[in-house]
C-alpha cells in the first residue's frame, strides 16, 4: 500500500471524530447564543397592578412597590401625600395622591403640585398638554389631565427627565410620575405606565 493511500484511509478514520468535534463546538455555540438570546429577550419590567388603599385608583407598577406617606405643602394648604413608588434600573415609577378640603381647592392645587415636582428635580418644563381621562368606568363624564415633560441635571453629569400627570377628582388630587435619567428611558414605557392609571 503506497503512502497515498495509507494517508487517505487516516484521513478516513479521522473523518468522524472530526465531525464529532465541530458538532460538539456547534452545540456550545448555539447553547452560549441561546442563554444570551434568552437573556435579551427577558422583559426587565415585571408589571403588576396596584390599587390604591385610600384613594379609588388602579395602576401598573414595574417592580415590587414600596409606601410612604409624608406632609407637604399645596398652595398653603399642609396635606398628606400617600406615594406608591416602584424603582427598576435607576428609572422611578410613582402615584401619589391627597385629600384637600374641597373639590374647589383641589383644582387650585394642582399647578402647585406640578410645579413642586418639576423644582423638586431643579427642572424647566419642555412641554405640557392637557388631556382628558374617564372618571369612572361605570358613569359618563371625564376630568383634564395636566401632562408635563421636564429636564433637570443630575448628580452624575447626565440629564434627568421628568414626565409627569396631574389630575384632580372630587376632593383629591393626583400626580403620576415616570423620573429617570434621559438616556435610558423610553416614551413607550412611559406610556405603558400612564395608560394604566385608572379610576375605579
Amino acid at each position: 500500500m503506497t503512502g497515498m493511500w495509507r494517508c487517505t484511509i487516516l484521513q478516513l478514520h479521522l473523518i468522524p471524530n472530526i465531525m464529532k468535534f465541530i458538532a460538539s463546538i456547534l452545540l456550545k455555540t448555539l447553547v452560549v447564543a441561546s442563554v444570551f438570546s434568552l437573556a435579551a429577550c427577558t422583559p426587565k419590567y415585571d408589571w403588576r397592578e396596584v390599587r390604591g388603599e385610600n384613594a379609588t385608583y388602579v395602576i401598573a407598577l414595574p417592580s415590587k412597590p414600596t409606601t410612604f406617606t409624608r406632609t407637604i405643602d399645596l398652595n398653603g394648604t399642609p396635606v398628606s401625600m400617600t406615594m406608591v413608588a416602584a424603582e427598576v434600573e435607576g428609572v422611578t415609577f410613582a402615584v401619589g395622591s391627597a385629600e384637600l378640603p374641597d373639590a374647589t381647592q383641589a383644582q387650585v392645587s394642582l399647578s402647585a403640585m406640578k410645579t413642586a415636582m418639576v423644582n423638586n428635580i431643579g427642572g424647566k418644563i419642555r412641554q405640557e398638554k392637557v388631556l382628558t381621562m374617564a372618571q369612572s368606568p361605570y358613569a359618563a363624564g371625564k376630568v383634564a389631565v395636566t401632562e408635563v415633560e421636564a429636564s433637570g441635571p443630575a448628580a452624575n453629569g447626565q440629564s434627568r427627565i421628568l414626565f409627569g400627570r396631574f389630575v384632580a377628582k372630587e376632593k383629591r388630587v393626583y400626580q403620576v410620575v415616570v423620573l429617570g435619567a434621559e438616556k435610558g428611558l423610553k416614551r413607550d414605557t412611559v406610556d405603558t405606565f400612564f395608560s394604566s392609571f385608572k379610576f375605579n
